[in-house]
């Protein structure tokens, strides 16, 4: 052993010393110790010293020393340890030693006694380290343990606490991350995961943190600059801390009085700072003294040092401080004869342990970072399922990949947790065991404010334990916890999380939607009544997130991901309820009930509680419209509450129903005109075409918007401009001569969803983005004006030379995008800006006061909010109609009235259908319904047509007629095919009046 610095006379009594280097004076030479016992561990604190040494006949020896003065000279006196257990490491601080015993238990060891006393009860550690006046100590399951002084909150356990805690506390803001070291300096502390995060608490006053700032610490805090540095080592001094990474870089901070910091200053650091004068050698272990500092370049056998040198701490042989790392003093013979394994420092001592074989250096992942929190592996599952057959597979390992840990990268392999979750799943009785230790144990203590991204990994591992629990049909209520337990982190935490789910790749994402959506079903089964919809909320706001942040993935999930497959069921079931006990009442009312009074009163409230159930769920899921399906919204929300809105607008204000006649001439005028005179609240709205005797039941609104629709596009002046080449409608920028008319266009538009009609203006999906408050992207550009949004898109796939080489400005075809940006040129690095700024242009702020009166008017007209649930898409297809025509279903659902679907007529009139082109049998659809799109849940396969012979003298002399409002076709009895043909062509082309039927 080589052994430099205070006290170097007799070395405590370890052995013969002798000097290997010449200088002036012996106090500060460098000795080598040959040990009467080998020697494994030492710590040096102010005023105490401990070493571990082993007999020649292998037993271990513990000793311990206390610095006394004796006549102006510093004597240490080593006295053996009364220990009953085999310590495995020991730490000491100013006046105390802690010894950490193979078994895994803790001691305090005063130096004047010489028997050790346990500390607390703690679980079994596999770390402890000393500051000046405190403890800590690294459980075995990951938790960490402190007590003793506690004045600059080197405890880390946060605002309130006393200032000394004699039995070990808790570190709570540590649990869940994954720990590899735990280090504590003058009055700090630090603890080091498995993924080279560092966090910091405790004294702060010359930046020793390295947070940036002088302010204490109370509780842990993450030094962030250091995430993405591969750290594997933090060491502490009085006031100074180094950092080593696996890339062997030293980095270090906070005082810099002595020197120590190794920057060629004196100079507080109060962030890391890389020591470039040890950059290029690859050190593999970093030690701190009180005030001086130790490197060891393995490669190179040299050790480094640099602070305070005035009790010969540096090995340089002199008594001064020293600035800049300089090689330690050791004469080549005696390296070349020996392998430095482990290097030592502590108060003003340094040492270094050394074999006498080259070669056996262990080096520091052998030595120091040996204990690590439990890690799950195939050794540890293999012997839970050891009865299964199951394939090798590798333990899970801190590899480079683990150290990428930050707020979008969870330096986590689920392929991994995937494989060890199946592997689980294999022992019917060990799943078991571990859902139970997750619900009573890891969910009601993770915690609400974790430090690190670390501690959110559970988030990400719990889904996947959740996928194998989902087919064993046992994980409702473990999924219940896990997403109380998501709800319950701190806002900013949970946004960390979302980052965290955003990254994952879509297989386990999905996972995760899963894991929560599968259980939803679960809640309006038979037996559903028996459930917990508060229970259900809490699943729901987490799959609300999900949803969030699958909007904002590159690759989202289809949303019928998030769909609860069996609500559309639910509402059948009330209406079945309700319909059931509605015959009870009539049974029992007319004396014609088989049942007595007492059964009919408690199956009555049986049921009456079962529909109100049912409807408390279907209130509940109205509020994440994103898990029901569009045929739900459509047919089961949408449909009851506009039958509610209705009805409760008649109770308030009396049936209003507002009677609109126009003329198709001018149609538009009469219109606008309506509107303007309208100063009560209207419901319905009833349209009558002037001289004509149509009676609006449906059919005659549906023509007045299909008629409306064309009408609103080429009116002048014009409100609504349409791309050439995509065929849709946007609002025009040119409104210099236009009143009212964007207001009563969105009223328009919201008086035909709430009438449900089609009104077809072509505008791209951009418009109901807008609508339900979201932001249009370049996509929606594309849909728009294709030809404006590829150049764009050219702009950002270009490399930078061609992009610069196109000379754009922050400019529009019209105006500025930014001030002055006609002088602003784009570039690689601002392009993007300058895309989401001109999409930006387009279709927002250029149409600003546009689209405000529009939607001003959207909501005058369609009062019921319930088309907030809507996706985009789905509210374009129910205000504008859809074009999925099933031909074939108008023949298969077609009824007959005074002719037999045998007749030849009718064979007829099929034929001549299917010989027409889609246009043609388009307008045929106009003609018979009063709209050629059909409305959103109307599809031909739900359409009946009725067709009625006319009754009349001479068939041939008459066109077909029909009834809109019925969808009826009146069709007289034809004599040939070609006479069919030549009439409906005509009749379905030229007319357009509304006859009486």
């Amino acid at each position: 052993m080589f052994s430099w610095g205070e006290n170097i006379r007799d070395v405590f009594g370890l052995g013969k010393l002798k000097s290997i280097n010449n200088t002036n004076s012996d106090n500060y030479s460098i000795n080598f110790i040959r040990t009467k016992e080998p020697i494994t561990q030492i710590a040096v604190g102010s005023e105490v010293a401990a070493f571990i040494r082993f007999r020649n006949d292998g037993r271990q020896l513990v000793s311990v020393g206390r610095m006394q003065e004796d006549r102006n000279e510093t004597t240490w006196k080593l006295k053996a340890v009364d220990c009953k257990e085999k310590i495995l490491s020991l730490s000491c601080g100013d006046a105390h030693v802690i010894l950490l015993s193979e078994g895994g238990s803790v001691f305090c060891l005063n130096p004047s006694s010489s028997v050790p006393r346990a500390v607390g009860k703690l679980n079994p550690v596999i770390q402890v380290a000393c500051g000046d006046q405190h403890s800590i100590a690294l459980t075995k399951d990951g938790e960490v343990f402190a007590w003793g002084k506690n004045y600059n909150g080197q405890l880390g356990l946060g605002k309130g606490k006393p200032q000394t805690l004699s039995d070990p506390q808790h570190l709570k803001s540590l649990s869940g991350t994954p720990l590899a070291q735990i280090t504590a300096g003058g009055d700090h502390s630090f603890a080091l995961s498995l993924s080279g995060t560092v966090f910091g608490w405790g004294k702060n006053s010359t930046g020793q943190l390295g947070l940036g700032d002088t302010i204490d610490r109370l509780a842990p805090a993450p030094v962030t600059c250091l995430n993405p540095k591969k750290t594997i080592l933090v060491c502490c001094g009085a006031e100074h801390t180094a950092v080593l990474t696996k890339g062997g870089i030293v980095f270090t901070f906070g005082s810099g009085r002595y020197g120590q910091l190794g920057h060629n200053s004196l100079r507080d650091e109060l962030r890391p700072r890389l020591v470039a004068e040890l950059w290029g050698s690859k050190v593999t272990q970093v030690v701190c003294g009180r005030d001086h500092t130790l490197a060891f370049v393995a490669s190179h056998k040299k050790i480094y040092s640099f602070g305070r040198g005035k009790q010969g701490q540096l090995g340089n042989g002199v008594k001064i401080d020293q600035s800049v790392p300089l090689p330690v003093l050791l004469t080549q013979d005696q390296i070349d004869d020996l392998d430095v394994e482990l290097i030592f420092a502590g108060g003003n001592h340094s040492f270094a342990l050394c074999s006498s074989a080259p070669g056996s250096g262990k080096g520091l992942n052998d030595s120091r970072l040996r204990n690590v929190t439990l890690k799950l592996g195939d050794e540890t599952i293999n012997r839970w399922i050891a009865e299964c057959d199951s394939k090798s597979w590798n333990e899970i390992k801190t590899r480079d990949k683990h150290y990428q840990t930050s707020l979008k990268h969870s330096g986590i392999d689920l392929s991994v947790v995937r494989v060890a979750s199946q592997n689980l799943a294999k022992k019917d009785k060990v799943l078991n065991e571990v859902k139970g230790v997750v619900m009573r144990f890891l969910l009601p203590s993770l915690n609400n404010d974790p430090i690190g991204v670390e501690d959110l990994r559970i988030y990400l591992i719990l889904p996947e334990l959740l996928r194998v629990l989902q087919k064993k049909q046992c994980s409702t209520d473990i999924v219940e916890g896990s997403a109380a337990a998501i709800l319950r982190l701190n806002p900013d935490k949970l946004l960390i999380l979302e980052g965290l789910w955003l990254t994952l790749s879509e297989s386990y994402f999905r996972t995760v939607v899963k894991a929560f959506c599968s259980v939803t079903s679960g809640f309006f089964e038979p037996g559903a009544e028996n459930h917990c919809f508060k229970s259900m909320t809490i699943i729901l706001k987490v799959l609300q997130r999900l949803y969030d942040v699958n909007s904002k993935r590159h690759r989202r999930l289809p949303d019928t991901t998030f769909h609860i497959n069996n609500v559309g069921s639910i509402f059948q079931t009330v209406q079945n309820l309700k319909s059931e006990m509605e015959e009870q009442d009539i049974e029992w009312n007319f004396g014609i009930s088989d049942v007595d009074h007492g059964t009919y009163v408690t199956t009555r409230k049986r049921i009456s509680d079962i529909i109100k159930l049912y409807e408390d769920g279907i209130s509940l899921l109205k509020k994440y419209p994103f898990v029901l399906d569009t045929e739900v919204k459509l047919s089961g929300v949408w449909m009851d509450d506009l039958n509610w809105c209705k009805s409760f607008h008649q109770s308030e204000y009396g049936l209003c129903l507002k009677l609109m006649a126009v003329g198709r001439e001018t149609l538009l005028d009469d219109t606008f005109q309506f509107l303007r005179q309208i100063t009560c609240h209207m419901d319905d709205l009833k349209v009558k075409f002037k001289a004509e005797n149509g009676l609006d039941y449906g059919g005659v609104s549906l023509e007045f918007f299909c008629i409306l629709a064309n009408e609103l596009l080429t009116m002048n002046p014009k409100i609504l401009e349409v791309d050439q080449e995509s065929g849709l409608a946007w609002f025009t920028t040119d409104d210099c001569d236009i009143t009212d008319e964007f207001y009563f266009l969105g009223m328009l538009c919201g008086k035909a969803l709430y009438n449900q009609c089609v009104l077809n203006l072509c505008f791209p999906l951009a418009l109901f983005k807008k609508l339900l408050g979201l932001i249009p992207t370049l996509d929606d550009l594309k849909e728009l004006s294709p030809t404006e949004a590829s150049g764009l898109q050219y702009v950002l796939d270009q490399d930078e030379d061609v992009v610069e080489d196109l000379y754009l400005v922050f400019m529009d075809k019209k105006q500025e995008l930014i001030p002055n940006g006609e002088k602003v040129s784009v570039t690689s690095v601002n392009r993007k800006n300058y895309v989401d700024m001109y999409v930006d242009m387009k279709l927002n702020k250029s149409v600003q006061n546009q689209f405000a009166e529009f939607e001003q008017g959207f909501l005058k007209g369609c009062p019921i909010k319930t088309w907030k649930m809507f996706l985009p898409e789905e509210l374009m297809l129910l205000l504008q109609g859809e074009e999925n025509y099933e031909w074939d279903k108008l023949r298969e659902n077609a009824k007959y009235l005074g002719f037999r679907p045998t007749d030849d007529i009718i064979q007829h009139f099929w034929n001549v259908f299917t010989e027409f082109s889609l246009e043609q049998k388009k307008t045929f659809l106009t003609f018979l319904t009063g709209t050629d799109r059909l409305p959103r849940g109307k599809s031909l396969s739900k359409l009946q047509m009725t067709i009625t012979c006319l009754d009349c003298t001479d068939p041939d002399g008459h066109y077909p007629k029909a009834q809109t409002c019925y969808v009826k076709l009146f069709l007289p009895n034809y004599s040939s095919v070609d006479i069919l043909r030549k009439q409906v062509l005509h009749a379905i082309t030229h007319c357009e009046v509304f006859g009486d039927y």
